[in-house]
C-alpha cells in the first residue's frame, strides 16, 4: 500500500528523518545501477575464458547493459513525469534486483547478455528519475547538497566498480559480482516503499513514437561504432550510423513544438545546460575508455592478477571520494565552467601520463598516474552535474534528470564501444591507443567546459 503523501509542485522538500531515509534509498539504488555498469570490467578476461568467448565478444557483457540503459533513460524519465518519479524508481529497483539474480545464474555468454539487458532496463528506471526525486526530497535552500550527494555517489560508484569487483573476486567466482546486488536491492526497495515522496503527475500521454525514435537513434549509432570494432563491413556500419543520425534529426524536429518533449530539446536551448551535457558525455567517454581497457593491460600485458588489477584502479575512485566534500563546497562559490575546465585538464594530463608509462611500470608508477586522473575527474563531476540539474525549471526536473543520466551512460557506452573498435583494429597496441584517445577527448572536454564562461547571461539556479 502507498502511504506516502503526494507532494505539490511547489513543495519544499520532505521533513527529517524521512529525508535521510529517502536519500539513503536513492544512494543505494544509484550505487547498484552505476556499479554494475563497471563492475564486470575487471572480470571480463575471466568471464571470456569461462564462457569460451573472445575478448572482443566478451565486451558485450558491458555493452549490453550500458546500451540498454542509455536507450531507456529518456523514455522512462518521461514516464516518471506522467506516472510519478517514485513509481518508476520502485519498479526499476525491483526489475534490477531480479535480473541481478538471473545474471548470477547465467552459464553462457548469451544468457548472461540477455540478463544484463533486463538488468539495464531496471537500472534505467532507477537512474532516470533519481535527480528529479532529489528536487522534491531536499528543501530549495539545500538542493545543492542533494545534487552533490547524488553526483558523488554516481561518480565514485562508477570508478569503484573495478575495486569492488576485485574484492569480491578475491573470495568468490564472478557470478557473485551480481548475486551481491540481491540483498542490497531488497533493502533499498523496502526503504523506498516507506520514504520516497509521491510526486505530482503531469497527466500527459506517453509519446511512444518519440520513445521508439530516441531508442533507435542511440542504439544504431552505438552499434555502428561497435560494428567497426568487430570488423563489420564499412557500408553496413555507415548505413547504421546514418540511419541513427537521421532518425535522431527527425525526432528533434518532431518534438520542437512540444511543451514537455520526451527528448528535452527545450532544455538544450539553454547554452549552459547544453554545454554541461556535452562536457559530461566527453568526460565519461574518456573515463570509459580508460576503465574498460586498463584491466586488459594490467592482467594480459603486465601479468597482474585480478585482485591486484582492482587495487591498481583504486586510486582513481579513492581520490574522487576524498575531495568530494571540498569540491561540493567549491561548486556553490565558483562557476561549473571554471571548475570543470580545470578538472578535465588535470584528468587529460593523467590519462596522457598513463599512455606514456614505461613498458614495465612499477606499482608506484601506476598509482600516482591514476591519482591524477581521479583528482581531475573529481574536480569536474559534481559542479557539472549540479549545473545540469539546477539550470532546468523545476517543472522539467524529469527531463533534466534523464538527460544527466543519459549523458553519463552515453559517454560510458561510447567509451566501451570505442575500446572494442580500437582493440579490433590495433590488437597489439590497443590499450596505449585507447588511453591516448581518452586523453585527447578529456582535453577537448576541458575546452568545451571553459566555453561556458563565454555565456555571460548563464546563471546556475539556486532553487
Amino acid at each position: 500500500m502507498d502511504h506516502a503523501p503526494v507532494l505539490t509542485a511547489d513543495a519544499d522538500g520532505v521533513p527529517t528523518p524521512q529525508r535521510y531515509w529517502a536519500i539513503l534509498t536513492i544512494g543505494l539504488g544509484l550505487m547498484l545501477a552505476v556499479l554494475d555498469g563497471a563492475i564486470a570490467n575487471v572480470a571480463l578476461p575471466t568471464i571470456a575464458r569461462d564462457v569460451h568467448a573472445s575478448p572482443a565478444d566478451s565486451i558485450w557483457v558491458v555493452n549490453a547493459y550500458q546500451l540498454t540503459v542509455t536507450i531507456s533513460l529518456l523514455p522512462l524519465a518521461s514516464l516518471g513525469d506522467i506516472l510519478g518519479y517514485r513509481r518508476v524508481y520502485q519498479v526499476g529497483l525491483a526489475v534490477f534486483t531480479i535480473a541481478s539474480l538471473a545474471c548470477a545464474l547465467s552459464d553462457s555468454l548469451i544468457t548472461l547478455t540477455f540478463a544484463r539487458v533486463i538488468q539495464g532496463l531496471g537500472a534505467a528506471g532507477i537512474m532516470s528519475v533519481n535527480g528529479a526525486l532529489i528536487r522534491f526530497i531536499y528543501p530549495r535552500r539545500w538542493l545543492g547538497r542533494g545534487v552533490g550527494i547524488n553526483a558523488t555517489v554516481g561518480s565514485v560508484s562508477s570508478a569503484l566498480g573495478p575495486t569492488v569487483a576485485a574484492a569480491i573476486l578475491s573470495v568468490a567466482p564472478w557470478p557473485w559480482l551480481f548475486a551481491v546486488n540481491v540483498p542490497i536491492g531488497l533493502a533499498a526497495a523496502i526503504i523506498a516503499l516507506r520514504t520516497l515522496p509521491a510526486t505530482p503527475q503531469s497527466g500527459q500521454r506517453f509519446d511512444f513514437a518519440s520513445a521508439a525514435m530516441t531508442a533507435a537513434t542511440f542504439a544504431l549509432v552505438i552499434i555502428a561504432i561497435d560494428g567497426l570494432g568487430h570488423g563489420e563491413k564499412f557500408l553496413l556500419v555507415g548505413l547504421e550510423g546514418l540511419a541513427g543520425l537521421g532518425i535522431g534529426a527527425w525526432c528533434v524536429m518532431r518534438q520542437m513544438s512540444e511543451p514537455s518533449p520526451l527528448l528535452p530539446v527545450d532544455l538544450m536551448r539553454n547554452p549552459l545546460f547544453a554545454l554541461s551535457v556535452a562536457t559530461s558525455i566527453c568526460s565519461f567517454t574518456a573515463q570509459g575508455l580508460a576503465l574498460v581497457s586498463l584491466p586488459f593491460l594490467f592482467e594480459d600485458t603486465l601479468g597482474r592478477g585480478q585482485v591486484m588489477t582492482g587495487l591498481l584502479l583504486t586510486p582513481w575512485p579513492l581520490t574522487v571520494a576524498v575531495i568530494a566534500t571540498l569540491v561540493g563546497r567549491m561548486s556553490d562559490r565558483y562557476p561549473a565552467g571554471i571548475l570543470g575546465g580545470i578538472g578535465l585538464a588535470v584528468m587529460a594530463t593523467g590519462l596522457a601520463l598513463l599512455a606514456l608509462m614505461p613498458a614495465h611500470p612499477s606499482t608506484g608508477d601506476i598509482v600516482w598516474r591514476m591519482t591524477i586522473c581521479g583528482l581531475g575527474f573529481g574536480v569536474f563531476n559534481t559542479p557539472n552535474n549540479r549545473a545540469i540539474i539546477t539550470t532546468a525549471p523545476r517543472s522539467r526536473s524529469g527531463g533534466a534528470s534523464g538527460m544527466q543520466a543519459t549523458a553519463r551512460l552515453l559517454g560510458q557506452t561510447i567509451g566501451a564501444a570505442l575500446v572494442a573498435l580500437i582493440f579490433g583494429l590495433f590488437p597489439t597496441h590497443g590499450t596505449e591507443l585507447t588511453l591516448t584517445v581518452a586523453a585527447f577527448i578529456a582535453g577537448a572536454a576541458a575546452l568545451v567546459s571553459l566555453t561556458r564562461m563565454l555565456d555571460r547571461g548563464a546563471v546556475i539556479s539556486q532553487e
